[in-house]
């Protein structure tokens, strides 16, 4: 592997980015992977699991936002709370946390949640478990319990409506069997000295006292006596297709079964949604598959239906297309946080033959950035480059998949354009990375959206992309003139090399905007500025027009197109990476071929450095052109 950098080549010296007053943007979550056990030992803290909404509560300039795991605005929903919160004594703060509603035995009830939202009371609790930011200041770097300590300080130690979740160090599976006595839903375990990372990390583990999860609702059956329905038909999706998982004819009360009946009433149609046995459904009435309800149960039969369901609720912060079975993982075999257990075959096999980069150097790489990796590749479908045998013979572009890559890559089924149904790939965690680049990946491309609402965008992404003749000065120069042009319409944006010609000009968004109207905006933008200075852009896609020029690629914002990932490797002479930058550094760097996969050290110090603190992060929606 080459030296990481060339004699004499300009450094980058970081420069802390200046933050815009108010709350702090929305950030990925850390996600708990379910186990069968609860951790051993004194190097783990435990957490009462709550029975209810995850959300991020920002507090800045006088303001409180609330954000969903997938970073929708539900502000509105919890207004006792961002009430509290805005009374903190803090500049700004992130806080990490659950939206409960509490019986009078003190549970948490995810059922009189759902009563809490129809009714819009004021009875919703937060409990408050991590704190990500503090006063300008990035946390996630911390050990838990030092970003814990911080968190009890700056809570009131009265509050009507926010709690700190306290724990315990050790003593994990003696607090489970308490709170499975008293009908609590489980424990969550984190590391207490791991870091915060926002992807599915093995730091933090959970262990339910009864099973449940999300189904899609597929259908209903039709009662013979007075009741709305007798039950609802239950699908979940399994290699990139929905499969039939059971029925569920208990939990509703009176109210519940109506407004479902009109919930349910303008999705009805004709063909069956899954393949499902006859009798099972007898007169059924079919659903398209858009509803997403929480259910509990006792197990799975071997067929993959459910023994003992019971309706909790609908669940309207995940959409269906995201409704996989949790697998349960076994807790003594889970490897070291951030880590994988995937073996790396063919480690000697020379991917980048003009550097003489092997398979092995290419996985420690990948291996050694996943935790910063994740948070921007994880959750969200993704598209592969991929050559097996090295970046000089065949290489070719996937984005489906019908289960060759094993249970750590995930499925999402999107409807194409055509009406059919096909298989997306996602991961989630470092096991589902290091399975693709075994499978001989070497490049990761994402969409702008996540899987828990695919339709919303959370980014606009205009690709630069100029004509053999510029040199990389015209690059800087037109990338810096579209972060004007940008901030002239309030969008704040953030700059990536792409480890090829060009640059990103990347503006973050709320997933608010469906994609056709952020296609017609990046479009109608890119038009403008090509139009307003045709010297310097263009928007021709014909490679011959766009001699002396930046193209501005606006199509990336559309449903189904992909974008680099942040810290992807690429199949280009040298194995460079795409890698954020400050627009400070932009002004030096001295190429998008700047870092390359022997730079892992630097790219890991810079990720939590203060030149990138904040890099992609920013609250806002598309502006009126």
């Amino acid at each position: 592997m080459r030296k990481a950098r060339k004699a004499g080549t300009k450094r980058i010296s970081p420069v802390r980015r200046k933050t815009k007053p108010g709350p702090p943007a929305f950030v990925p979550v850390q996600l708990a992977t379910l186990v069968d056990a609860v951790p051993a030992g004194d190097r783990w803290v435990h957490e009462m699991k709550y029975d209810g909404y995850r959300a991020l509560v920002a507090v800045g300039g006088g303001q409180a936002r609330a954000y969903t795991r997938s970073g929708l605005d539900w502000s509105d929903r919890f207004p006792s709370i961002l009430s509290e919160a805005t009374k903190l004594e803090v500049r700004s703060a992130l806080i990490d946390g659950e939206a409960v509603v509490l019986d009078p035995e003190g549970r948490s009830s995810f059922q009189a949640l759902q009563g809490a939202f129809k009714a819009a009371l004021t009875t919703i609790d937060y409990f408050a478990f991590d704190l990500l930011e503090l006063d300008g200041v990035d946390l996630t770097g911390l050990p838990l319990l030092d970003r814990k300590a911080k968190l009890k300080v700056i809570l009131p130690a009265r509050s009507r409506h926010i709690r700190f979740s306290e724990h315990t160090q050790g003593g994990g599976e003696k607090l489970l069997k308490t709170f499975c006595a008293a009908g609590l839903e489980g424990v969550v375990s984190k590391l207490a000295g791991s870091q915060y990372v926002g992807a599915r990390a093995g730091s933090w583990v959970k262990t339910k006292c009864i099973k449940r999860q999300e189904f899609v609702i597929v259908g209903w059956t039709p009662s013979d006596k007075s009741r709305a329905f007798r039950s609802l038909i239950l699908g979940v999706h399994e290699g990139g297709k929905l499969r039939y998982a059971g029925k569920v004819g208990t939990g509703f009360d009176t109210a519940e079964l109506h407004r479902l009946m009109a919930v349910m009433a303008p999705l009805e149609h004709k063909v069956p949604t899954v393949d499902a046995p006859r009798a099972e459904v007898r007169g059924a009435h079919w659903l398209r598959p858009k509803l997403v309800a929480e259910i509990a149960y006792t197990e799975m039969t071997h067929e993959g239906t459910l023994r003992h369901p019971s309706y909790l609720g609908l669940r309207e912060d995940k959409k269906s297309e995201a409704v996989v079975l949790e697998t349960e993982h076994h807790a003594a075999s889970l490897p070291p946080p951030a880590t994988s257990s995937v073996v790396i075959t063919s480690r000697e096999r020379v991917i980048y033959p003009e550097s003489s980069i092997t398979k092995g150097q290419l996985a420690d790489y990948y291996a050694a950035v996943a935790g910063i990796m994740l948070p921007w590749l994880g959750s969200r479908p993704i598209s592969l480059v991929r050559c097996p045998q090295g970046r000089a013979k065949k290489c070719f572009f996937q984005k489906h998949d019908a289960g060759s890559f094993g249970d750590e890559v995930h499925h999402l089924s999107i409807i194409e354009k055509g009406g059919h149904e096909e298989p997306y790939l996602y991961v989630d965690d470092a096991d589902g990375l290091m399975t693709c680049v075994q499978m001989g990946t070497i490049e990761f491309h994402g969409w702008g959206a996540r899987i828990e609402d695919i339709e919303k965008a959370d980014r606009l992404v205009f690709d630069l992309d100029p004509d053999e003749e510029l040199d990389f000065e015209a690059v800087r120069t037109a990338a810096l003139q579209f972060r004007d042009i940008l901030k002239s319409i309030g969008l704040e944006t953030f700059a990536m090399v792409t480890g090829g010609k060009g640059v990103h000009v990347i503006a973050p968004l709320t997933p608010k905007a469906e994609w056709p109207e952020v296609k017609n905006f990046a479009y109608h933008l890119a038009q403008t500025v090509a139009h307003n200075d045709p010297g310097h852009f263009t928007t021709a896609l014909p490679k011959a027009q766009r001699k002396g020029r930046i193209f501005v690629d606006y199509l990336r914002n559309q449903r189904g197109a992909t974008a680099i990932a942040p810290y992807s490797a690429r199949a280009r002479v040298g194995a460079p990476v795409a890698a954020p930058i400050s627009w400070t550094e932009m002004k030096a760097i001295e190429a998008p071929s700047h870092f390359h996969v022997g730079d892992a050290p630097e790219l890991i110090r810079r990720a939590t450095s203060k030149a990138l603190m904040g890099w992609g992060r920013a609250e806002q929606v598309l502006p009126e052109l």
